[in-house]
């Protein structure tokens, strides 16, 4: 059990929540990074859970870095942040890489490093009053923890641009317009319904998780033959679940969408 991150019952079969808990904004600092980490790679082991909710709360998400551990002083060549952001960092890839399929719910604020929590996640489901941005050019630095990269991959380069070099917040409906968020739910709402959404798919197929692979690993490849392998290899592994005998099985005797699957 961490001080500021864990992971906790969703009182739903297979799904977990990410519990994130520093009072009073939710400021992203060495210990949550660490354990948010430490975390992630207890995820990596957990085949008892299928989809993962990250939620920091009914009142916000997670307002960015805790600024008063930045360097502000000192020779220029000793002003090194990353000691700080590379354990988040890696907490992120970790998250972003796991089989399982996750939903940051996110009420509040999502600034800074809250957005690029929240982008390291499959799903990002907000309130009503929801906010997001990397206003980090507003110090006169730039995003450390994926914000260049990964909201660039969401919303396109023009998109992310301008919200990277303006610092400015994103309201929940143009969140959901450009793409950045797929789902905007009264505040109150937010939890059930990604917890919703987290049930839904934690009992679809194992293939599923090849799904995912596919999709992400293809992101990186260097063309789309490599792509095309990556998919074929997922492909080929999907075979090789109990699921799809189960699925095949099904749907030859009974047609589409009556197989009930195990997640394995």
């Amino acid at each position: 059990m961490g001080d500021f991150v864990n992971i906790e019952d969703s009182g739903r079969d297979k799904v977990a929540i990410l519990r994130v808990d520093r009072a009073p904004v939710n400021a992203i600092n060495g210990q949550l990074s660490a354990e948010l980490l430490a975390a992630a790679k207890e995820l990596t082991t957990r085949s008892d859970i299928r989809a993962v909710v990250m939620w920091g709360g009914p009142k916000l998400f997670a307002a960015g870095a805790d600024i008063k551990e930045f360097p502000s002083d000192g020779p220029a060549e000793e002003r090194d942040p990353t000691p700080m952001t590379d354990p988040l960092n890696q907490a992120l890839l970790t998250i972003e890489g796991l089989d399982q399929i996750t939903i940051s719910a996110v009420n509040g604020v999502a600034l800074g490093g809250g957005c690029e929590m929240s982008m390291a996640t499959d799903f990002r489901v907000c309130g009503e009053s929801a906010r997001f941005g990397q206003p980090e050019i507003l110090l006169g630095i730039t995003p450390g923890a994926g914000g260049t990269q990964r909201l660039t991959r969401l919303v396109g380069v023009t998109k992310s641009k301008e919200i990277g070099y303006s610092g400015r917040m994103v309201k929940a409906d143009e969140a959901l317009a450009i793409g950045l968020v797929s789902a905007v739910h009264p505040d109150a709402d937010v939890l059930e319904r990604s917890l919703d959404l987290a049930e839904q798919y934690a009992s679809a197929a194992a293939a599923i998780s090849n799904v995912k692979r596919a999709i992400m690993d293809g992101l990186n490849a260097e063309d789309m033959a490599d792509a095309i392998q990556i998919e074929r290899r997922e492909f080929k592994k999907s075979f090789q679940t109990d699921d799809a005998v189960i699925g095949i099985k099904s749907f030859i005797e009974h047609g589409p969408g009556k197989a009930e699957f195990t997640g394995k």
